[in-house]
């Protein structure tokens, strides 16, 4: 899980964006201006931050220099805007930010680009291994050779191929292959609701409502953070 900072003065953006990547498993903090946002990168010292260019107070080309002058920008930041010339995207470029989405903004793209991001943040961060408890996530066979703890057992989540007993009831039948086939769709998509929505193609509200009919864990598939 990650904190990352959205910076944009429509509420709309704001509200989507962060529904998303909560969604996502991720922490998110709201800025609508500037100065909202420069308080929030000082409490919060975000992972990533995604930028709006126009802004009324201070556009976020403007508050990209600021943070790159004064050694702030030890984020990635991805800029959004809807009006930007190509001019405009390239100077963010050269100033720092490492993309620029163009609204409206997809979900594929918001995803590929917030990835990319992270992946970054993680590269930079220095990794010490030791004695102490290492993630069974990022343990290799080197790790645990050279005095990495060895991985705890893997809970590896639904599976996508499962017998099912049809001396049942058609009901008690269907209701069970359903609560497998949305579990396995949750493991698969890091408990993601965005995404098993989209590939199950159940509007947001509707697959709610079937998940908790059929009694499905929705804290299971989430990512660690």
């Amino acid at each position: 899980m990650a904190n990352i900072l959205v910076v944009d003065d429509e509420l709309g953006i704001r509200d989507l964006l962060s529904e998303i990547l909560n969604d996502e498993g991720h922490q998110v903090e709201l800025a609508e201006n500037a100065a909202q946002a420069r308080a929030a990168r000082s409490r919060t010292r975000p992972d990533l931050v995604l930028l709006d260019i126009w802004m009324p107070d201070t556009d976020g080309v403007t508050l990209l220099k600021e943070w790159s002058s004064s050694g702030l920008l030890s984020m990635p930041v991805i800029m959004m805007s809807g009006h930007a010339t190509i001019d405009t995207a390239v100077e963010a470029t050269k100033i720092g930010a490492m993309a620029f989405l163009e609204k409206p903004i997809t979900l594929q793209k918001l995803l590929k680009a917030v990835e990319q991001g992270l992946t970054k943040t993680a590269a930079r961060k220095p990794t010490a291994l030791n004695h102490a408890t290492v993630h069974s996530v990022d343990l290799t066979v080197e790790a645990v050779m050279t005095g990495g703890t060895l991985p705890v057992p893997i809970d590896l989540g639904p599976q996508a191929t499962q017998s099912f007993l049809l001396e049942k009831p058609l009901r008690d039948a269907r209701d069970e292959f359903e609560k497998a086939y949305f579990e396995f769709h949750l493991a698969k998509e890091g408990g993601s609701m965005t995404r098993v929505a989209e590939k199950t193609g159940l509007e947001r509200t509707h697959l709610y409502r079937k998940l908790k009919q059929l009694g499905v864990d929705l804290t299971r598939g989430k990512r660690a953070g």
